[in-house]
Parts: C-alpha cells; structure tokens; sequence
C-alpha cells in the first residue's frame, strides 16, 4: 500500500488531516501458477497465519475500514513473485492515483473479472471494443487513460515473456530478491516515493510502460512486498520480516 499525500489518503507517508484518510497498500491474490512458471519460478502463498488480533494503535494506522484491516493483516508487506499478481498491482495502483485504496480495494473483483484474472497475454488481445466495454462497467474505475495504460502494459509484459523475462524479475532484481526491511515508528516518517523507486520507474517507462510514476512504483513495491514499511509497532512488521 502507499501512503501518498492528500488525494491518496495516508497509505504513503505522512498521514494528511482530509476527509478521505483510508490508506492504500498492497494486497495479494494467489493464481494458478501454469506455464507462467517458467519465467518467475514458484509462486509465494499469502500468509495467512492468525494475526494475534492487536489493538487498534499498533496496526499500521492506515488501515481503518474492514476491507484495509484484512489486506494489511494478510497481504500487504507479504513478498509476492506471481506474475499475474504483479500486473494486478501494477494496474490497481495506478488506478487508484487520485482516489483512495478502499475505493479500489471495493472494485478490485471487478478488475479481476473484466482483466481475464490479469492474465497479460488475453488483456493485451483487448481491442477499442473492450475500450469501450469497459468504459461502460462501473465495478471498475472508468478512466479511459487508465484502462489503456493497463492494456498497453499487458502488451509490454507479454514482450517481456517473449524475451524470456517476466515483471516480477525485472522489480524483483531491483532488491536482489531480497526484501527491504525499513524500520519506521509512524507513518509520518513513511516515504512516498524513494531514489530505487524513481530509478524502477523510469526504467520502466523506458521500456513503454505507463501510469508508472515513482510514487505508483513505490506503492507497488510496498504492495508485493519488496519494502517492508509496516510500522516497527505493528505485529505485521515483525511477520512479514522473515518472509522472503
């Protein structure tokens, strides 16, 4: 998740005093590992261990409505190498830019319906119709920039796969594979964006992706888990800590 600025709400760094204070952050979805296998190698299953139920001030602050609690205490921060778990995230976190993650967190079965279960290769076979289909489906937010970044996107991961690489390589190489284990008291110290982020960000632009901006690509490293950035008080932060 990503505690960006005003309009985000407080997943991305300093929590702002608006109306909308939902946060957003990673989430995680398991799929079918298939042929995709190939080029991430195993899937990473969600941790789904009981969380020891803890009080409100030490969950990470962002995390208020229902839908956020349940992604913060199972996906957010939990390292994820599916591929099609990184285009959903990919395409989530920049569908959210300008509303707040329990918006998205709400629509995210729509997404997942309408992007084929974000399976790259059939979303990048989406022609102006499906432009125009989806335009018309409210479970989704209904940007048209929006909705063709993801299938550009889709296009350019299914290049990747042709080339013998995948998404989640290519972020996952940023870190070595390794996760960052950042050690933040409150959200206020939390970062929007990073000097790793903005060097992802525009090597992906240079490889024609879009909606990939350095605080899009920070929320989404939080997101799969590639920085740990739940508060050093959270349970979450001492669990997702030796997961790798």
């Amino acid at each position: 998740m990503g505690l960006v600025g005003v309009v985000w709400g407080c997943r991305h760094g300093r929590l702002e005093h608006t109306a909308r204070q939902p946060a957003r952050r990673a989430v995680r979805w398991w799929y079918p590992a298939g042929r995709i296998e190939k080029h991430i190698g195993p899937t990473v299953q969600e941790d789904r261990r009981p969380m020891p139920n803890p009080p409100a001030d030490t969950r990470c602050a962002w995390a208020r409505l229902e839908s956020e609690i349940h992604y913060h205490d199972t996906e957010w921060g939990v390292p994820n190498r599916n591929e099609q778990h990184m285009f959903e995230m990919l395409t989530l976190e920049g569908a959210q830019a300008g509303l707040s993650w329990s918006t998205i967190l709400a629509k995210r079965e729509g997404y997942r319906r309408l992007f084929k279960g974000f399976d790259a290769a059939k979303v990048a076979r989406f022609a102006e119709r499906d432009v125009e289909r989806l335009m018309g489906d409210a479970s989704i937010v209904r940007n048209r920039l929006k909705i063709e970044s993801a299938i550009s996107n889709a296009k350019v991961i299914v290049g990747l796969h042709g080339q013998g690489e995948s998404l989640s390589g290519l972020l996952w190489a940023f870190v070595d594979g390794t996760p960052i284990v950042n050690r933040y008291a409150s959200l206020d110290e939390l970062p929007s964006q990073t000097d790793l982020s903005k060097r992802i960000s525009k090597d992906l632009k240079q490889r024609g992706f879009r909606f990939v901006g350095p605080t899009v690509i920070y929320a989404m490293m939080q997101a799969i888990g590639m920085v740990n950035d739940h508060t050093t008080s959270c349970p979450r932060w001492a669990a997702c800590r030796t997961m790798r």
